[in-house]
């Protein structure tokens, strides 16, 4: 048997029972173990909700001591099957690959518009006629490979050209900033200055990282924890841009204006926004316009739209 192999064991458990199964084969497996469960969606804001049973799974080294290894760990099953039945766990022998290397190597540059190229933290950009982004897939949301955010770089592209009719171009709010992507593309664009701020703390760290990865030193980004209501009360350093970004759920957009996201855009600024299905585009549009604000145009893919209007 090579050494290079691996003898993956699996169970499919119910939750309740899923921890301890981990437990036992944590002991056995020197990478860890891995859970997983299906999802359900309650409703168009739910990002999926675990619902069913949880296959565990171990990977032991096929080395010269798979046998005894496999044979401890059968019997460390047996005994957790005497306090409440467990299946018979599978077994399978898979060629080893670095599973690191694997996962990376789904992730390619990806050019945008004109001007941008969205490039995996690891990687060297391809293009040096664009400017690169670089970020890591891995930490939050808003990667480059999602069609929202495509979308919305596109406009930011469009807004922060030198033929721009935005007339004061330095700085910009993201509200949900995610990964950052968004404002490190506008500072990379030509904004002096710009405010991400996020209800998630993983994304706050998330964004700062892949800032300082593409040498956006931290006064030009600003980061913290918030919305619209913090940053109406004056809790960052600036109420207002030229440029608003929002790449959220259409539902949640929807809740924004309700608590003063048009306020957020300065007078002849661009607000744009993404994360809205199709459907939901006539919603989107009549709130915005309810607050006041004028249609500039749209850009789709797929199922989803991008809006954009100015102030």
């Amino acid at each position: 048997m090579s050494e290079s192999a691996w003898l993956e064991v699996s169970l499919t458990v119910d939750g309740e029972l899923a921890e301890a199964v981990a437990d036992v084969l944590a002991r056995f497996a020197p990478n860890g173990v891995v859970t997983e469960q299906g999802v359900r969606f309650v409703n168009e804001e739910d990002e999926g909700t675990p619902v069913g049973d949880v296959t565990v799974r171990a990977y032991l080294p096929a080395d010269e001591r798979l046998d005894e290894t496999r044979r401890r760990l059968e019997e460390a099953l047996y005994y957790l099957g005497r306090i409440r039945p467990l299946p018979a766990p599978t077994f399978h022998l898979i060629a080893d690959q670095n599973w690191m290397e694997a996962w990376k190597a789904r992730y390619q540059p990806i050019p945008i518009g004109e001007r941008l190229i969205i490039v995996p933290a690891w990687l060297d950009s391809p293009d040096a006629a664009r400017i690169a982004i670089k970020i890591d897939p891995g930490m939050a949301f808003g990667t480059g490979t999602h069609p929202t955010t495509q979308l919305c770089l596109e406009f930011i592209e469009e807004f922060l050209s030198p033929q721009s009719s935005i007339q004061n171009r330095k700085s910009a709010i993201d509200v949900g900033c995610g990964s950052g992507i968004l404002s490190i593309a506008a500072l990379k664009l030509g904004a002096e200055i710009a405010l991400g701020v996020d209800i998630d703390p993983v994304s706050i760290q998330a964004a700062r990282e892949n800032a300082r990865a593409n040498g956006i030193p931290d006064e030009q980004l600003l980061l913290g924890l918030g919305s619209v209501d913090e940053i109406l009360a004056g809790a960052f350093a600036f109420r207002a841009a030229p440029l608003v970004l929002a790449n959220i759920l259409a539902p949640v957009i929807l809740r924004l204006f309700e608590a003063g996201l048009a306020k957020l855009v300065e007078a002849g600024g661009m607000l744009v926004l993404s994360g809205i299905l199709q459907e939901q585009g006539e919603q989107v549009l009549a709130a915005a316009r309810a607050q006041g604000l004028s249609f500039v145009g749209e850009r789709r893919q797929g199922d989803w739209l991008a809006l954009a209007f100015t102030a």
